[in-house]
């Protein structure tokens, strides 16, 4: 694991970036890109470089690959798709929202996305502007869910409401991780 980088996605960065998340929303999604879910896929630039309050980590692997991202951004989650509630806990501006918290299939059990996301919530919380941390996952990818669990509390599990929703569960994770 210590011969592992993490740090700031850079311009040259992008393209192995961007490799790694639409592998894993082909592979272990099982949806393929999806532009109104994934736009931030194709331009993280736009997404996580440019504004400021958001971030894009690449993870590097000692032989100089890129296997693993993760992100942060201040938009809380949007209604619709996710239920009300949520929209009005998790304000955009005020909520640092995780996201593409990926590592490519060789390289996992290996501590590198709880390494990411630590670096993350310190990100988050060198902002200063950030009252939460949201996420959500999809139970369906194998580990998601102990992992988030592992790192904070399920305010939201669409599978339990009527129709399942989304089947998507909801995360905060405590900004002092």
């Amino acid at each position: 694991m210590r011969d592992y980088i993490i740090r700031p996605a850079g311009q040259d960065d992008l393209g192995g970036a961007r490799a790694v998340m639409l592998d894993t929303v082909y592979r272990d999604f099982g949806t393929g890109y999806v532009p109104r879910w994934h736009g931030d896929i194709v331009d993280p630039e736009a997404a996580y470089l440019v504004p400021d309050r958001h971030t894009l980590l690449v993870v590097i692997a000692p032989g100089g690959e890129i296997v693993g991202t993760g992100a942060l951004d201040s938009r809380g989650p949007a209604h619709p798709p996710n239920p009300r509630e949520l929209a009005e806990r998790y304000p955009s501006g005020e909520t640092a929202q995780l996201r593409r918290v990926y590592t490519h299939p060789d390289h996992r059990r290996r501590g590198l996305a709880r390494r990411v996301v630590a670096e993350l919530l310190d990100f988050a919380a060198a902002d200063g502007g950030y009252r939460s941390v949201y996420l959500h996952t999809d139970p369906a990818v194998p580990g998601a869910e102990p992992f988030w669990r592992s790192l904070g509390k399920a305010v939201l599990d669409e599978r339990d409401g009527p129709g399942g929703g989304q089947r998507i569960v909801h995360f905060e994770i405590p900004l002092g991780y």
